[in-house]
This record gives structure tokens, C-alpha cells and sequence, in this order.
């Protein structure tokens, strides 16, 4: 779904809390009684174990024990995301923003949505995302439950009016009805507005993409490049990892856009939702797993280019002004957080038949 308001660090790429130690590039001195025979570790390896302990490795599946994950629900929430019927004028799925097959984005500065209508958030992408400690750019949903249920009642994104009316589609279609009461066999009345994003979520929970940066994170030292080695290491040196840190690199926190260096806004982030001073300009730290396929980039997708993104959240996160070189030295190993998409898991499925009684598009 669009989740306009669910990309790059606190409304930008690479936003930090404040500069991290650099890594020391020297040999790892041994001071135990065996120093004398053992020698030192390569500083390389001292840098991936480091890696290793930051990042941790991404899991197959960002389990809720609220919705544990079962084939029922993912053949079902699969027909789910791509059903453009959820939306009043049946023209809009989850899919139409978050493309399963471009990395979950719709590379679109702000997603189109009822009647071409735009919002004034990017769309993020999906991939991953259930891993995230909240959802939409600025945290007002607790999970992928929660958030799947959002954009079927905005009136600007998929503009359903009321849950009663998503129902009333559901019950029309026949297969559905079967599908539901497969997968909530315990439910007395299956389908329910709940369990349809209960379903979706449950799909989402497993779009994982793992890299070759968790082969490197998990021993394999010769899955990067010295090139994406150096930008890991950079990325440590400039500060990066204060915010991007964990299986996602981000996703666990909040911070200001502008930290250092005012950012040109006029999104005042999560003080939408609180009201609470202190949120003013913050937003979620975004996942960078997949950030060279996901741009436009930041909150309003203002940025274009990754380079740029990376100068920009440099010079107003970071407080530096990074030279070419970093830039460059970062991008080449923001590359190696490109993953692998299952594409059996994503294939489009063939969608159940609208009933008689299904309602037609309302274009109002």
C-alpha cells in the first residue's frame, strides 16, 4: 500500500546521533600468554567482526507471535496486496505503490493515489520493513498489522470510506470467503477487516532480502569487494552507524532531519502525531537495505541521487562536509545492500473472480 507517510535515515540517507570512534587500522594487538605464538588478527577481519556484531544478520521471517505466519495467510495475503478491489475505484492495490518487483517502491517522489491525488511522503519500500521497531515515516503505526490496515481508508491514497465497505467487497468476491476461513480457522467470522491486514501482514512478514553483505557479516570476508570493504569502513569513520545500525541498517529510532545543520522542510515529521515539541522534524530512521534501488530518496523523495543523498545527510546529520571520495567510497558499499528477491514468493497471483454482487468502481 502506499504508506506515504511509513527511503533515507530521519527523512534522509545516513542520519547520526553524533560521530562514532573510527575503527583503528592498525593489527589487533594480542596480550594473552599465547601472544607469542599467535598472530595478530588482520585488521579486515577485525572490521568484519565488528560489522558482524553492529548489523547482526537479517532473519527469514520478522515473526509476530500476535500473527504467526502459516501458508494460508500468505497465499491469501499475497492475492491481497495485489487486489486493486480494496480501493474505491478498484484501480489501486499495495502493489501500485510498493512494486514487489522494483524493490517495493514505485520510484515516484510521492505515490499517485485515489483520482491522482498525492500525499507529500515518499513511499518506502516494503522489503524488510516488518523488521522495523514502528511503521510510516513518522511511527504512528506499531507494526505491519497495524499499518496495512491505513492506506485502504485514506481518502487520498486507496480512499475506501468506512471498514464496512471493504467487507461488503470481500463477502462479493466468492473465493475469498474460503480463503479466509482457511486461514483463521478459528474465527467464527472470518473475514474481517482485521484479518485482511492480519493476512497482508503476514506476507510482508516474510519479504525478506538478504546480500551479500550477510555473507560477509556471517564469515564469508570475499563476498565484498576491497571497494564496499572501504565504503563499510567509511561508514563506520563518518558516523553512520550512531542511527543505521541492526539487521536493517535503521528502522530502530527516531531522529531530527537537520541534527547538526538545519534541513530546508516543512514537514514538522512526528510532532503530526504527538503534538510534543520534542518530535518536531523527527522522523523514523529508514532501513538502507536496498537504498541504490529504492530513490527518490528522503521523507518527500526531494533527492534524486544516492551520491547527493549521501553529501546531503553528510553536511545536515553529520555536521562534515564529506569529500567526493567518502561519497563515493559510501555509495560503493551501499551498493552491497542490493539483496535478493524471491521471485516465486512475489509472483503475481491469479485473483478470485468478482461476484454478482460485487461492487463497481466508485470514481467519486
Amino acid at each position: 500500500m502506499m504508506g506515504r507517510v511509513l527511503g533515507l535515515c530521519a527523512a534522509g540517507l545516513l542520519v547520526a546521533c553524533g560521530d562514532a570512534p573510527a575503527p583503528k587500522t592498525e593489527t589487533t594487538p594480542n596480550t594473552g600468554p599465547e601472544a607469542a605464538a599467535a598472530p595478530a588478527e588482520p585488521y579486515p577481519e577485525t572490521l568484519r567482526r565488528r560489522a558482524s556484531a553492529v548489523f547482526g544478520v537479517l532473519p527469514d521471517e520478522a515473526a509476530n507471535a500476535n500473527n504467526p505466519v502459516t501458508e494460508e495467510k500468505i497465499v491469501l495475503g499475497r492475492m491481497l496486496y495485489y487486489d486493486p478491489r480494496l480501493s474505491k475505484n478498484q484501480d489501486i492495490s499495495c502493489n501500485s505503490c510498493h512494486a514487489l518487483d522494483a524493490f517495493g517502491v514505485d520510484g515516484e517522489a510521492t505515490s499517485p493515489g485515489h483520482q491522482a491525488q498525492r500525499g507529500d511522503r515518499n513511499s518506502p519500500t516494503v522489503y524488510n520493513a516488518a523488521l522495523h521497531f514502528s511503521q510510516f515515516w513518522d511511527g504512528r503505526a506499531a507494526d505491519v498489522e497495524e499499518q496495512a490496515k491505513g492506506p485502504v481508508l485514506n481518502p487520498v491514497e486507496m480512499a475506501m470510506p468506512d471498514e464496512e465497505s471493504v467487507l461488503v467487497v470481500l463477502n462479493s468476491i466468492p473465493g475469498y470467503p474460503p480463503m479466509f476461513a482457511a486461514a483463521f480457522p478459528d474465527d467464527e467470522d472470518p473475514v474481517t477487516f482485521d484479518n485482511m491486514a492480519n493476512a497482508i501482514a503476514a506476507f510482508e512478514r516474510r519479504l525478506m532480502t538478504p546480500s551479500r553483505f550477510d555473507a560477509y557479516l556471517e564469515g564469508e570476508a570475499s563476498a565484498l569487494t576491497p571497494q564496499e570493504v572501504a565504503g563499510l569502513e567509511a561508514f563506520f569513520e563518518t558516523g553512520c552507524i550512531q542511527c543505521h545500525v541492526g539487521p536493517t541498517l535503521g528502522g530502530i529510532s527516531f531522529q531530527k532531519i537537520g541534527r547538526n545543520v538545519p534541513y530546508p522542510t516543512d514537514d514538522q515529521g512526528r510532532f503530526r502525531v504527538t503534538g510534543n515539541e520534542p518530535d518536531r522534524f523527527f522522523f523514523k530512521v529508514p532501513s538502507l537495505r536496498n537504498v541504490a534501488k529504492t530513490g527518490p530518496w528522503f521523507h518527500n523523495g526531494g533527492v534524486d541521487s544516492l551520491p547527493e543523498a549521501v553529501r546531503l545527510m553528510g553536511k545536515h546529520q553529520l555536521g562534515q562536509e564529506l569529500t567526493p571520495d567518502q561519497v563515493e567510497t559510501i555509495v560503493v558499499f551501499l551498493g552491497s545492500l542490493t539483496g535478493e528477491v524471491d521471485q516465486v514468493y512475489i509472483a503475481t497471483p491469479e485473483l478470485p473472480e468478482s461476484g454478482p454482487e460485487t461492487p463497481a468502481p466508485d470514481p467519486s
